[in-house]
């Protein structure tokens, strides 16, 4: 109890250098990923974070400590250094991107592992926990390493404050960017080193085998939530922030809980949430609107198909017996019999016994449907030049997506017809 009081209040100087440095480093390795995210570059965070290894140990191997200054250096020539050599080799020769971050990843990251193996090896007593890189120890940062970090930190994010829009342009359309005269190359530079820098401040925390994880997850959690850039990197950092401050809570009240993976383990919790729960993108809400879009045309489809028939009769809506109905055209009986229900008490439908009437509102909903229908069948056949006996089958999927002004559109264009392609009258 007394440990957990001690945490909240952040009382000890060693509670508040994990938990700040842990915040630092997820909420602005978080608000870099985004630009990766959306360039589509999820991997590179990888490869850095694989490749910054060696510099870490170079780095050691040249200074004879683990000064903070001198690893961070060190990390960010080599990982900087990948970056580059992926390009080069995707720009140069004929393999591919992914390719080209496999070679790079697994060529640094065996190098790095033979000069770790080699220090390990030299007897040299400063090299003692220098293999936290590998998997973090955020526990193990101090107050020289929360200055350095924030400094950092500070840096990357002032930076894209700075930069946003154009980072935001080349994010999205790199060809545009170049075509309203701005530096893309050196913008990449930028991005690249602002991805090298949050890696080499988050390499610290959580290691760089789980260093992707929070480069990536956060940005990929967010883009759950909204459309707007602005937005997806404050929520981005927001959900960095959360979990590097919930992965220090768990490190420091359960005995032998180590910060970095359960950084991961948290944020990746927490994207799996905004998967599911998150406004019109997750997963639950997709399944909602599909399942209401369905409902839809199943009433569309109903309403249509009772015109139809009515329109045969001479034009007036007259009671039709459902097994009818379902000559002209199959209908799920449950789904059916729950629809009838619906339009019934919005005023659609009549019921008597098995048959069904469309009233005065209905009549003129399914008259509306038949004519998107038509016009649409007409469209493809005078415009698109596909023969009448092929346009059913796109209408059918159209017609209950034009809206009111794509509908004015189309009269304009065909100029009013009143016949579509299978000489049916299109009602108005």
């Amino acid at each position: 109890m007394q440990a957990l009081e001690n945490f909240i209040r952040l009382s000890d100087p060693n509670i508040i250098s994990v938990v700040l440095g842990s915040i630092l480093i997820t909420a602005s390795s978080a608000v870099v990923g985004c630009f990766s995210f959306l360039k589509k570059k999820a991997l590179v965070g990888d490869a850095v974070a694989h490749s910054v290894l060696p510099g870490i140990c170079l780095a050691f191997i040249i200074a004879g400590n683990k000064d903070p200054l001198i690893i961070i250096l060190g990390a960010f020539t080599t990982g900087w250094l990948s970056l580059v050599l992926i390009d080069l080799i995707a720009e140069k020769t004929k393999i591919k991107e992914d390719s080209a971050i496999a070679i790079i990843l697994s060529v640094f990251f065996g190098i790095g592992i033979l000069l770790l193996t080699a220090i390990q090896h030299s007897g040299n007593a400063a090299q003692s926990g220098l293999e936290s890189f590998l998997f973090g120890k955020a526990a193990a940062l101090v107050g020289r390493d929360l200055i350095m970090f924030s400094i950092v930190a500070g840096i990357v994010l002032l930076t894209v404050v700075l930069f946003f829009k154009e980072l935001k342009i080349i994010a999205f359309d790199e060809a545009f960017a170049k075509s309203i005269g701005l530096p893309v190359r050196f913008l990449n530079l930028l991005l690249t080193s602002l991805t090298v820098m949050a890696v080499v401040t988050g390499i610290q925390a959580v290691g760089v085998v789980l260093m992707a994880a929070i480069l990536i997850t956060p940005a990929a959690a967010a883009r759950f939530w909204t459309d707007d850039l602005f937005k997806m990197t404050l929520i981005a950092a927001f959900i960095g922030a959360l979990a590097g401050y919930a992965g220090a809570f768990v490190s420091y009240t359960a005995s032998n809980m180590p910060t970095g993976p359960w950084i991961v383990m948290i944020v990746s919790v927490m994207a799996l949430l905004s998967f599911f729960i998150a406004p019109k993108r997750g997963i639950i809400s997709r399944f909602v609107d599909q399942a209401k879009m369905k409902e839809t045309i199943l009433g569309e489809n109903l309403l249509k198909e009772l015109y139809r028939i009515a329109e045969k009769q001479g034009g007036a809506a007259q009671y039709i017996d459902i097994d009818v109905l379902n000559d002209h055209r199959q209908f799920p009986v449950r789904a059916l019999r729950n629809k009838i229900s619906k339009f019934q008490s919005s005023g659609l439908l009549l019921s008597d016994s098995n048959s069904i009437k469309l009233t005065d509102d209905g009549y003129e909903k399914g008259k509306r449907i038949v004519k998107l229908h038509r016009l649409w069948e007409m469209y493809l056949s005078s415009y698109l030049k596909i023969a009448p006996d092929h346009v059913h089958e796109d209408a059918e999927t159209i017609e209950h997506i034009i809206t009111p002004q794509i509908e004015a559109k189309l009269e304009s264009l065909l100029d009013y017809p009143d016949m579509d392609p299978h000489n049916k009258k299109i009602p108005y």
